[in-house]
């Protein structure tokens, strides 16, 4: 119900008193409204929140906010995903950033309030061929993960060399790896090629596939039709190797 008052109130009859109370709850929804919106837009996603975090923890690592191809390699998504997850984030008031500009996102508030529950993943050894992956005899330690990162059947393995410094995976560090014998093109993966496991970002262009390195001092893999090859995983996150225990 809404009431138009043309002038003053001189001359005109009070409102029954029915309708000044239907006016005064309508007004008063009116109101509210806003808030409830409000409070419902800054409630995060789990990718908005996964984003969040990322971003957190590599200012905290690296002293600088990432790009959004750093954050897209962080997180194995695709470019365009993070831009509409930033976007999303900035609409909630979470972060801010200069338009077409480069490390220029600052965490206005971060992921508060919420505690989530974390797993051990097994630091395996080694990847062989025919050897069971989570085998006990093949585990060396344990690290903690965020059991919303660590979903499905996961292992860790520590990093040597620097094939893939440009996607911030460092010799040393320990990768998370999702067991999957699935990935798409731009997957950084743990794969097995000629009973040998490696880390690589996969390329696969009509009936061509590559694996390719993040360090352009280096040359992308080939694989042929004939190439004992096979998708062990799918990185899924990189943690420090001061996590481990």
């Amino acid at each position: 119900m809404a009431f138009f008052l043309h002038g003053g109130l001189q001359g005109r009859q009070p409102l029954p008193n029915i309708c000044k109370v239907q006016f005064r709850r309508e007004r008063k929804a009116k109101e509210m409204k806003p808030l409830t919106a409000l409070s419902e837009n800054t409630v995060l996603t789990a990718s908005q929140e996964a984003v969040l975090r990322a971003i957190t923890s590599f200012r905290d690592r690296r002293g600088i906010a990432p790009t959004v191809q750093e954050l897209a390699e962080m997180l194995s998504i695709q470019p365009p995903s993070v831009h509409e997850q930033l976007r999303r984030l900035e609409e909630k008031g979470y972060i801010q950033r200069e338009p077409y500009k480069a490390r220029t996102l600052t965490v206005i508030k971060g992921v508060m309030h919420k505690t989530h529950r974390m797993v051990n993943v097994p630091i395996i050894g080694k990847v062989a061929a025919g050897v069971p992956i989570l085998a006990v005899e093949n585990q060396v330690g344990e690290i903690p993960v965020d059991a919303m990162v660590a979903h499905g059947t996961c292992f860790a393995l520590k990093i040597e060399g620097s094939s893939m410094i440009d996607a911030n995976i460092n010799n040393g560090d320990h990768i998370i790896v999702r067991q999957q014998k699935i990935a798409e093109s731009g997957d950084i993966v743990v794969a097995m090629l000629h009973d040998e496991a490696t880390v690589k970002r996969l390329f696969i262009a009509d009936d061509r596939i590559e694996l390719r390195p993040e360090n352009k001092k280096m040359k992308p893999i080939p694989i042929g039709p004939d190439a004992d090859f096979s998708i062990v995983g799918k990185v899924i996150s990189v943690c420090s190797k001061t996590n481990a225990k």
